[in-house]
């Protein structure tokens, strides 16, 4: 009887391990699951376990090979060729070859696609010319032989290894997007090649992802199942971890660090992180077009310190430039604005706000739009995604300028995906909420969203200067001189007043005992096949 009684309780108990599920707080509703059309963070998250590039990075946010077992480049740094792993399938169990990536990358350049991420690939050969509608161009990637990639650069990239690990340069089974379009991207029916394969997508409420047989080291993932929750709440996110509903949050609610630390102990994990949180202006449209007194004014008019300590409170550091000073030469100077105390910070921000309302009178007569005066105060529209964070923040921030330029500000939250609708569509928005977590650690992954060929452009932002040197650090030869060219393009961007910087991020999650192989790291990275769970 007592080993019956064993042999049961093992069996319960195997049953659990097998069958041990991870939950994990994901922020908002995925914007898509396709990898060459995603863009937030909650899709990119997910992306992660359901595909694998030719590189991949790890749990501690280092690159590594993925598909690709080596690769080999040419003198001149322009050619690179791929030995691909003949093991790697797809989750169907068909092979993976070297046509899966010629697909994948060729779609992600053509303009129907309409990638946001697309710019990323700017410098293989005949990428750019593609995304111009130009079909006829050559473009730079082709399979030499089942498993042997190529991919010709127009010019040497130092990032290229870490820009194949995005979801953007992942395979694609050609027969599922073409057979299906956009309908391929479903439970049931999406192809991936990672270590996971979609299960359920529940809209809103969490999407399942069970382990694929047919990944190529599938015998080293622990986890059966993960569950990414929808989480646009973080007090409501810490709520259910407390109770064991999540294993991982996305992140945690904003409070002082010494509370958080109070409440959670060990089980809060903040590290640095590679992440500027900005305001962006429309400049498209009034009254920012062709004010730049105005976001300056703006920009002066925010206490940083005073935020990140009362409002986000969890190790922030007060920004004033787009590139987290990681991203930057050690020698570079510190912004003219950051070393102003509070008194000189609002006198100033007057200053300019008269500047801004004699410019808006220069180029426009009452009644029409752009225009407002000392009697006529400006009102504008601070658009934002759902949050508990993002609505005290914005709150404060609406308060500060009220208080030093009398601007009144009427504030527009949104779900995450009509947010980024209309951020893209650039017909609605004013102020709105900005912010990048890097992809990759290379600054150019930041300057990007002001490139003004870029999709993920979404201020209209256009200056011939600052695009050419864009073009230089594409070129340049080392990461040195790469860093020393992006303080140049920050520089612009502080000059011109491109944006508004608050704040860079950190990485804070709330982690359960029970989970294992978690680490902190600069790019907020954590594949759940590098995780496990105790029983």
């Amino acid at each position: 009887m007592r080993a019956l009684v064993r042999a049961f309780s093992c069996f319960v108990l195997c049953s659990a391990l097998h069958a041990a599920t991870l939950e994990r707080g994901n922020g908002p509703e995925p914007d898509s699951l396709d990898p060459q059309r995603a863009q937030g963070l909650a899709s990119q998250a997910i992306l992660r376990d359901l595909f694998e590039g030719l590189t991949r990075i790890n749990a501690k946010g280092e690159l590594e090979p993925g598909v690709a077992l080596r690769w080999t480049q040419s003198a001149d740094r322009l050619i690179w060729q791929f030995e691909l792993d003949p093991a790697a399938r797809y989750s169907d169990g068909s092979a993976l070859t070297a046509d899966d990536f010629v697909f994948a990358l060729q779609r992600a350049v053509d303009p129907q696609t309409a990638a946001p991420y697309a710019n990323q690939l700017d410098s293989i050969r005949g990428a750019r010319e593609r995304l111009l509608g130009d079909e006829s161009a050559t473009f730079g990637v082709r399979a030499l032989a089942p498993h042997r990639l190529e991919i010709a650069l127009r010019a040497p990239n130092a990032a290229l290894l870490q820009i194949l690990s995005l979801a953007i340069a992942a395979p694609a089974q050609r027969r599922c997007f073409e057979e299906f379009g956009a309908g391929c991207v479903r439970a049931g029916r999406l192809v991936s090649n990672g270590a996971y394969l979609l299960k359920l997508w529940r809209p809103l409420g969490f999407v399942q992802l069970e382990k694929n047989p047919y990944y190529r080291q599938q015998q080293s993932v622990q986890i059966e199942t993960v569950r990414f929750h929808v989480t646009e709440d973080a007090s409501e996110e810490a709520r259910r971890f407390s109770t064991g509903e999540l294993h991982l949050t996305e992140t945690v609610p904003p409070g002082r660090l010494v509370q958080l630390r109070a409440k959670f102990g060990g089980q809060l994990h903040i590290a640095p992180s590679l992440g500027s949180f900005f305001l962006a202006f429309n400049q498209t449209r009034q009254p920012f077009k062709d004010n730049p007194a105005l976001r300056e004014a703006l920009s002066l008019a925010l206490d940083r310190a005073r935020i990140v300590e009362s409002i986000t409170g969890t190790g922030e550091r007060p920004a004033f430039g787009l590139l987290p000073p990681e991203l930057l030469p050690a020698d570079s100077a510190e912004n003219a604005l950051g070393q102003l105390n509070n008194a000189a910070r609002i006198a100033q921000a007057k200053s300019r706000m008269q500047a801004a309302i004699a410019r808006a009178q220069q180029l426009h007569r009452p009644g029409e739009a752009g225009y407002f005066s000392a009697e006529a105060p400006l009102t504008l529209e601070l658009r934002y995604n759902t949050s508990l964070l993002h609505r005290r923040l914005m709150l404060a921030v609406s308060l500060m300028w009220e208080q030093t330029l009398g601007v009144r500000t009427v504030l527009r939250n949104e779900e995450w995906k009509v947010f980024v609708q209309n951020r893209r569509s650039k017909r609605t928005t004013q102020v709105f909420r900005g912010g990048w977590n890097a992809d990759l650690a290379d600054p150019l992954n930041f300057l990007q969203l002001f490139d003004s060929r870029s999709a993920l452009n979404y201020s209209g932002y256009k200056s011939a200067r600052f695009d050419e040197t864009l073009a230089h650090i594409e070129q340049a030869q080392d990461f040195s001189e790469r860093l020393t060219l992006a303080a140049q393009a920050n520089a612009i961007l502080q000059a011109e007043h491109a944006l508004l910087p608050i704040y860079y991020y950190t990485s804070k999650h709330l982690v359960s005992p029970k989970l294992r192989g978690f680490h902190g790291n600069a790019l907020d990275v954590h594949p759940t096949r590098t995780l496990a769970l105790d029983p």
